[in-house]
């Protein structure tokens, strides 16, 4: 099978100064390509003089992590995409086990590596861990990560596990799914536009796995921080559109009312907090959540699958439960 690398970048020559060259040494299986989001730097010169055997896309503006990634993607032919951010040390062998499975598994569409953090090697990385799921409510939590609490690897999810959601950190998916998917959603600009296209193919039957034997090292952050308000309007109004596009129709309204009154919680911890400018960004998230509603309604699928959530409610299992830990919490 023909796979492709492709690393979306904005103003990131220092990274990929530091990272680029680990995936060029580990990837002879694989094409490989810069999709750069029109940086200011000199990220494009950088690369052209230093990888001759990288290819570079420049887009012409910078559209977001989902945009950026179709208008690239439009320009690779491939079987498999590897969608993989700048900020990521990939490991000797990495691809391969992802491509067995993917020969093996016509029905497995994306896949997600196991996620380590570059900083503490021994410890899950939090955007993504050891793959993904959502509550009822549309809270995204990890195997290896819930909210703030990162677990150490010991190998307890040394698994190929079926999940709701793979990472965007280091995403591989069928080129035919992404097209007939349409790819990311580019009203999501950036955060949780790999958590909706996964639901999008979970709806339509596709599988969506985990694969421990591939190994990536994850800086995560790097492009915005974990603590920058713009992170949190993002998260919370495109959990909110991906609610809108993917509940079935019975539950939707129900649960759209219900996490309406759970923002409205964190915006009080976040007060209590003194995070003002994080309880600020949760009312622009839900005004600009209204705005979209109608548009991202109408993308809905004729069908949408109820058994979508691996535990009721993320929020009260690790807060009033105490249940930190994924293996704790079933």
């Amino acid at each position: 099978m023909k796979i492709a690398v492709v690393i979306l970048n904005w103003n990131g020559e220092k990274l990929l100064e530091q990272f680029l060259p680990s995936v060029v040494h580990y990837s002879p299986e694989a094409s490989i390509y810069v999709a750069d989001n029109a940086s200011t730097d000199s990220s494009v010169t950088f690369v052209k003089s230093n990888f001759p055997t990288v290819q570079v896309i420049e887009n012409k503006e910078n559209s977001g992590f989902a945009e950026g990634y179709n208008q690239a993607l439009k320009q690779v032919e491939a079987d498999i995409y590897a969608l993989v951010n700048s900020d990521i040390e990939v490991t000797e062998n990495w691809l391969k086990p992802i491509l067995k499975t993917f020969e093996n598994e016509p029905r497995t569409a994306i896949i997600q590596p196991k996620i380590l953090d570059f900083k503490n090697k021994e410890l899950f990385e939090y955007a993504g861990a050891a793959g993904g799921f959502i509550d009822q409510y549309g809270y995204p939590f990890c195997r290896g990560r819930i909210f703030e609490t990162i677990e150490k690897d010991k190998g307890q999810y040394d698994d190929d596990c079926e999940l709701l959601w793979a990472s965007g950190a280091c995403f591989f998916i069928r080129s035919a799914v992404y097209k007939e998917l349409q790819g990311f959603d580019a009203d999501f600009f950036a955060h949780q536009e790999e958590i909706d296209l996964c639901w999008r193919a979970f709806n339509k039957g596709y599988t969506i796995k985990y694969n421990y034997k591939s190994v990536v090292y994850h800086v995560g952050g790097a492009t915005l921080q974990h603590i920058n308000p713009r992170k949190t309007f993002l998260n919370f109004r495109n959990s909110l559109l991906m609610l809108t596009k993917n509940l079935p129709k019975s539950s939707l309204f129900t649960i759209l009312l219900v996490r309406l009154v759970l923002d409205g919680v964190a915006g009080i911890r976040f007060i209590l907090q003194g995070n003002f400018s994080h309880c600020w960004a949760v009312l622009q998230a839900h005004f600009s959540f209204y705005t979209l509603f109608l548009k991202n309604y109408n993308k809905r699928e004729h069908f949408q699958s109820k058994a979508y959530y691996k535990t009721k409610s993320i929020v009260f299992s690790y807060y009033i439960k105490n249940g930190t830990i994924f293996g704790n919490l079933f």
